[in-house]
């Protein structure tokens, strides 16, 4: 729902376009993400994350969390191809993405939205530029391009702000306009890392209520957070991560305990 002020709207539900991927194609998972073993290394350096085994549902919502250094980046990551595996195997929707072609890995990459913890826009677009950037890539014609953002800025309480440059906005607005280009192209699987660090507390339970409301209808959502009031209050489950290694696999209060313990 929207109301005056800029506040947020509710969303609708996304196509399965995981089924219609060309590169992922045939017999799906019921998993959205599947991880047996997995480490991850850099030359030099000991490993960031060492044997991670997990398996997130299509329709989750997870919430991964650890403290500073854990491996929550790395591991998103390793979701969205921007890093591989040292070891062991990554499947999205029931596909080994170490055999995936070349060609395969930006269809794949179509139907997953990134929300960055640094927002990550263009500084020489505007606003409703930098949320249309991904169907500009696709092709899409440039009315429909323009109408869908403007759309997307609106379920996030930024209409008004679609002309201007990004740099002319608060930190919370900058967010705001991130989680808008993750979601213009209706993504399957939804990936934010620390999305509501820079905003204050009601703007925060606004973007996590649309996280929340996104995932209600259909949209897999990973969300890494070291906040545990977020835990405790939409008793999702939630993955910790310590030192690069899986530690817990917990839900709600129990989780958000752990985590005051552990701080």
């Amino acid at each position: 729902m929207v109301h005056a002020g800029g506040s947020l709207q509710r969303w609708s539900a996304p196509p399965d376009v995981f089924s219609q991927c060309p590169s992922l194609s045939g017999t799906i998972s019921p998993a959205m993400i599947q991880m047996f073993h997995v480490t991850k290394a850099y030359p030099g350096d000991p490993p960031v994350l060492v044997d991670i085994n997990l398996d997130i549902e299509k329709g989750e919502f997870v919430f991964l969390t650890g403290p500073s250094g854990a491996g929550k980046s790395t591991l998103l990551k390793l979701m969205f191809l921007a890093e591989r595996a040292s070891r062991g195997q990554v499947l999205l929707a029931g596909r080994n993405v170490a055999r995936l072609r070349e060609s395969g890995i930006p269809f794949l990459r179509r139907n997953i939205g990134v929300v960055f913890q640094d927002f990550k826009l263009l500084p020489t677009r505007t606003v409703a530029e930098n949320v249309g950037f991904t169907l500009d890539v696709l092709g899409t014609p440039r009315d429909e391009v323009r109408d869908r953002s403007l759309k997307m800025l609106r379920r996030v309480g930024l209409e008004h702000k679609a002309d201007v440059s990004p740099l002319k906005l608060s930190g919370g607005e900058q967010q705001r306009v991130s989680l808008a280009r993750a979601l213009v192209n209706d993504p399957a699987l939804l990936l934010a890392d620390e999305p509501t660090g820079n905003l204050d507390p009601a703007l925060t339970v606004e973007i996590m209520d649309l996280l929340t409301d996104v995932n209600a209808r259909g949209t897999t959502v990973v969300v890494a957070t070291h906040d545990a009031t977020l835990i405790e209050r939409y008793q999702k489950r939630t993955l910790r991560l310590e030192k690069g290694t899986m530690v817990a696999d917990e839900r709600g209060a129990k989780a958000a305990r752990l985590m005051s313990q552990s701080a």
